[in-house]
């Protein structure tokens, strides 16, 4: 590149092409919230990094929503609206504690048909896939989900993933399902969680805290989890 760029200017982009579609109001809060006029200077950049042709821009949404230079996505798709809810819930994590390891529409098996969570971070030490419902389904259709999850949990290919630990037992991760309804789903194998947003998930972890130390399973599949809910 002829032109130089700020690192801030780099950890921008490189944050719109992890979570696809970044909303003006977002990138305020997590890149320029600490300055006098933090709108104005998170606008100023943008006009800059879009003419520089390093990101490109929707109008469609109020406030602007910016997309990668090489999105796939048209500008006034309904899946800008799946992406901007990944990273809500990202920014709702980011209000008690940064998550490491993320990865956006995460595809574990590494083929089609397989387990494919919107989001998968290590939060608060623990590892989660993160389903988000937008839209409610069937019971049927939600089982048949957590089914893929028990084919994953039982092909043993995840004690292989990059982020397990060296040093510890492998951890299959908790799967969250981020709904504003419950469904009647279970499983004898893995540990699922379903809560509204991680406000939700943060007061039950709270709650725990408060009536018995929080202390990690000592099953092969869970050990190293920090956060016990139950």
């Amino acid at each position: 590149m002829s032109f130089r760029l700020s690192q801030r200017d780099k950890d921008i982009i490189a944050f719109i092409n992890q979570f696809r579609a970044v909303d003006r109001d977002s990138l305020v809060e997590l890149f320029f919230k600490q300055l006098k006029s933090p709108v104005n200077a998170c606008n100023s950049v943008m006009v800059r990094l879009y003419r520089l042709g390093v990101i490109e821009r929707t109008q469609q949404y109020s406030p602007t929503v910016y997309l990668p230079v090489d999105a796939k996505i048209k500008k006034n798709s309904q899946k800008i609206l799946h992406f901007l809810s990944i990273l809500d819930i990202y920014k709702q994590m980011c209000m008690y504690s940064a998550p490491k390891q993320v990865i956006v529409e995460d595809k574990p098996t590494g083929r089609k048909g397989g387990i494919e969570p919107d989001l998968f971070c290590i939060f608060k030490g623990s590892p989660f896939w993160i389903e988000i419902q937008r839209n409610q389904y069937s019971e049927q259709k939600m089982q048949e989900k957590i089914h893929l999850y028990e084919e994953f949990f039982f092909s043993d290919e995840w004690k292989a993933l990059h982020w397990q630990p060296e040093d510890r037992v492998a951890i299959f991760p908790t799967v969250i399902l981020i709904t504003p309804v419950r469904y009647a789903v279970s499983s004898d194998h893995i540990r699922i969680i379903q809560i509204a947003n991680i406000h939700e998930l943060m007061e039950k972890y709270k709650g725990s805290k408060q009536t018995k130390e929080v202390r990690s399973r000592t099953t092969s599949s869970s050990r190293g989890i920090k956060i016990n809910l139950t």
